[in-house]
């Protein structure tokens, strides 16, 4: 977990608290109105949590507006998902960044159940791009590879952002 060295205990135990919720959230409304429902409701709340998520990150580091990658690179160290996840965070050149996710806790949990990979892009694709834009809405976000795409050796799901120039 990449953040554990310079998080409490407390936070770390929140991060998963908050990823057990998550869980069990999702669990709840797929058992009663099935997969399609459930992922169509994540869906809004990841993209409403995602944007609350990049505030508080940015008024806490006090990031600028339009910050570009720079910002972007900071916020996504600070994600809860980063005190339960290992993640890795690359900068390709000044215009590109690409963030892997290399340890998926929800995915573990299903590689341990025997069950299929959660087919997560589309939930992806909302969260990022609803994170990036509060951080410089200038961002734009591609999906590298994330479920039900083929897996990848050495991630989970990776993410690209661009700036334009």
């Amino acid at each position: 977990m990449a953040n554990q060295g310079h998080a409490g205990r407390e936070l770390v135990d929140a991060a998963k608290n908050w990823h057990a919720i998550d869980g069990l959230w999702f669990i709840a409304v797929e058992a009663r109105f099935g997969m399609e429902a459930a992922i169509s409701c994540d869906k809004e709340v990841w993209e409403r949590f995602s944007a609350i998520e990049a505030r508080r990150i940015k008024e806490r580091l006090q990031l600028p507006d339009n910050g570009r990658l720079d910002a972007l690179e900071q916020a996504l160290r600070q994600r809860l998902f980063s005190f339960v996840n290992e993640q890795r965070v690359t900068r390709v050149d000044p215009r590109t960044l690409e963030y892997y996710l290399v340890t998926c806790r929800t995915q573990q949990a299903r590689d341990r159940k025997g069950l299929p990979k959660f087919p997560c892009r589309e939930l992806g694709e909302v969260e990022h791009r609803s994170f990036a834009r509060v951080i410089d809405p200038r961002i734009r976000v591609e999906c590298i590879s994330c479920p039900p795409d083929p897996p990848v050796p050495g991630f989970y799901c990776g993410w690209r952002f661009v700036i334009p120039p």
